[in-house]
């Protein structure tokens, strides 16, 4: 009996222990509120599943780009496309998924339908009736493909860069449960690990110093990494999108597809398979560019997406859209 109790006590103060390093380990202190959002740049609404943050540039009456960010980098992923199309007379629309950057962190699935209602009802609470251009980074290829094929009408048009497509996975063990993710990002390093891991983003990481800062800002709020797993138990099992593809490429809708020869993290040999789902799409492959072309070639990509809004019908003539100078003197662009 002595060593029962003694078996006990010790499992008791480890527990305590690993509670305790817990506490002191996880950067998730904060709640994400009204006290943590004051004097942050840009808006907020409160939409069914919680509040958005998102951010709008550009005339009112501009033509509507709308640009999906990616896994889990907040908005400022675009900041280039944001404030050059913003430049340029187009009224651009970027926000932060929840689980991400400044929107809350809500107890729910993160499947693609939770994603494309926060994205529908973000257009219904800017009064974005007419079909808008929407475009996705990475995980957001998924998101707009999906929001296309369920709401058809309110996109005029696709532009995806380095998209990530949905296919089912594997799911990993630490990814299986909250107590299992909780372990892995605490006490194995991975909370740092996807900070650090952002700059594999880039062919030159060197040249974006404040990149992981920034990132690591997102991380001190409660809820975060638990969206973060959540997200990625449903792309496990989400159906592949694909047919998706297909269904859009079927359409009329003008597509174009932007790709950094350099990507580690979706290689540019994915966008064989994208291309033949959507052999209709521009192909603007990017030089001397990893998974972020538009960051690390600004000049070619903002000038082949210039190129491509002043070719899709129903926009802006092309002088109502300002090219600026010498962009996209370098693009390449193929069928």
């Amino acid at each position: 009996m002595r060593l029962v109790r003694w078996t006990l006590a010790a499992i008791l103060i480890a527990g305590v222990a690993l509670l305790v390093i817990s506490r002191i380990e996880d950067p998730e202190r904060r709640a994400m509120d009204d006290h943590a959002r004051a004097g942050v740049a840009g808006r907020f609404v409160r939409l069914t599943d919680g509040v958005t943050h998102y951010e709008t540039a550009g005339p009112d009456t501009g033509r509507a780009v709308v640009l999906a960010a990616g896994f889990s980098v907040p908005a400022y992923i675009w900041d280039s496309l944001f404030f050059r199309l913003a430049d340029s007379g187009v009224r651009v629309v970027r926000y932060d998924y929840f689980g991400r950057g400044w929107s809350d962190r809500p107890e729910a699935s993160y499947d693609q339908e939770f994603f494309v209602r926060q994205l529908a009802e973000l257009l219904d609470s800017l009064h974005l009736t007419q079909p808008i251009d929407l475009a996705g980074l990475s995980f957001g290829g998924a998101i707009v493909t999906s929001f296309a094929v369920a709401h058809p009408k309110r996109v005029h048009s696709l532009m995806y860069f380095d998209p990530v497509i949905n296919a089912r996975r594997p799911l990993p063990p630490e990814e299986r449960s909250r107590l299992a993710w909780d372990i892995y990002m605490i006490f194995r390093g991975g909370t740092d690990r996807m900070a650090t891991g952002q700059l594999t983003d880039f062919l030159h990481p060197e040249r974006h110093p404040d990149w992981v800062g920034r990132y690591r800002v997102q991380q001190q709020f409660e809820g975060t990494r638990e969206a973060w797993r959540r997200t990625r138990a449903a792309i496990a099992v989400a159906p592949a999108q694909y047919a998706e593809l297909r269904q859009l490429n079927a359409g009329s809708k003008p597509i174009v597809l932007v790709w950094g020869r350099q990507d580690r993290t979706v290689p540019f040999s994915v966008s064989a398979r994208v291309r033949q789902a959507m052999p209709r799409a521009t192909f603007v492959p990017v030089d001397s560019a990893a998974h972020l072309p538009h960051l690390e070639q600004p000049d070619t990509v903002i000038g082949a997406v210039m190129r491509f809004l002043r070719g899709t019908s129903g926009g802006p003539t092309p002088e109502a859209l300002v090219l600026p100078d010498h962009a996209g003197m370098s693009a390449r662009s193929d069928r």
